[in-house]
């Protein structure tokens, strides 16, 4: 991180909570899917406590990547890897230094169905259901896990014919929603948030898959921003934490 930027980010996190600016501005954040409704309750504290306002996209972790090489207009970059990140920064559309983790992700395998399954291994090595959903594997990090967890199985191959793949997380978790999937491999944030029955839930051990480190990072369309600089740190308060860890994910 560039010596200017690592100044205003150390003195953003001591004044974010009770100080606002001179002047408001807006941040532009792409955001991982998984970590829509985590979002949402952080933005409003943001800007009561900073005065900046935020514009917010969400998606899978790849496509909103494909956007930002394309020249889309994000001055953050909040996703569910530290893969796309990193690359950010290797391809010069990010400031070196400025990513870290902000959330670690739990994956679950979820129905609306209440006591569908009992032994959530056995239900998957059985195959008794007609649909499974995941989210893509190679755009969304949630579905590489997904992948991983049958791979550890033993599965994989057997329930591919009944694999239906969302394009992002989100929509992963509306097909085990509306019941087009018996069941699904969502974030346990997504289930946190869930206002309908409670269905049947797996917490899958986390050594089951790779660990999920979701990394925000400031793109260098963001960087003479002061609004994309104070979320970034507003991120690493307590305030953001107690709401990120609240949705069921691990913070550093």
């Amino acid at each position: 991180m560039n010596r200017t930027v690592q100044i205003i980010l150390a003195i953003l996190i001591d004044i974010a909570p009770c100080h606002a600016p001179v002047k408001a501005e807006e941040v532009m954040i792409a955001v991982a899917a998984n970590f829509i409704d985590a979002s949402r309750e952080i933005a409003p504290l943001f800007e009561q406590a900073t005065g900046h306002r935020t514009r917010i996209s969400y998606g899978s972790t790849g496509k909103l990547y494909s956007q930002i090489e394309h020249g889309a207009p994000f001055e953050l970059f909040l996703a569910a890897d530290t893969q796309r990140p990193i690359k950010a920064e290797e391809e010069g559309l990010a400031v070196p230094g400025s990513r870290f983790v902000y959330a670690k992700g739990r994956l679950v395998l979820w129905s609306v169905r209440p006591g569908l399954f009992h032994n959530a291994e056995r239900f998957l090595k059985e195959g008794a259901f007609d649909h499974l959903a995941l989210a893509n594997p190679k755009t969304a990090p949630y579905g590489l896990a997904a992948h991983q967890v049958m791979n550890r199985l033993g599965v994989l191959d057997g329930l591919t014919p009944k694999l239906v793949r969302g394009e992002s997380i989100a929509q992963t978790f509306q097909f085990v929603a509306t019941g087009n999937a018996e069941a699904g491999f969502v974030a346990l944030a997504q289930i946190r948030e869930w206002e309908g029955e409670a269905g049947t839930l797996w917490e899958i051990p986390p050594h089951y898959y790779a660990p999920i480190d979701q990394a925000a990072v400031l793109l260098k369309k963001g960087e003479a921003n002061p609004a994309a600089v104070a979320y970034l740190a507003f991120l690493r308060s307590d305030a953001a934490r107690r709401v990120i860890e609240r949705y069921g994910y691990g913070v550093e």
